[in-house]
């Protein structure tokens, strides 16, 4: 999963936020302080934050992708 751009519930671009908030944590800092330092204020998008998980790393060391054979890719005729 991508980190969130918005929050889910209100709409609040959080997009620009993820990055720093993960260098915060991964200081040292509690994800609550991390969101304190941001500005980050509305219990709905410290829960976006804080529940956000990024899969992409791990996804990306995979193919993702199913071979097609090549008669399963011609549409017309």
């Amino acid at each position: 999963m991508l980190p969130p751009v918005r929050c889910f519930t209100c709409g609040r671009p959080l997009g620009h936020l993820w990055p720093r908030f993960r260098e915060l944590v991964a200081s040292g800092k509690t994800p609550g302080e991390a969101l304190d330092e941001l500005g980050v204020d509305r219990y709905c998008c410290r829960r976006t934050l804080f529940t956000s998980v990024t899969y992409i790393e791990q996804a990306a060391k995979y193919r993702v992708g199913i071979p097609v054979p090549p008669e399963r890719l011609k549409i017309w005729g």
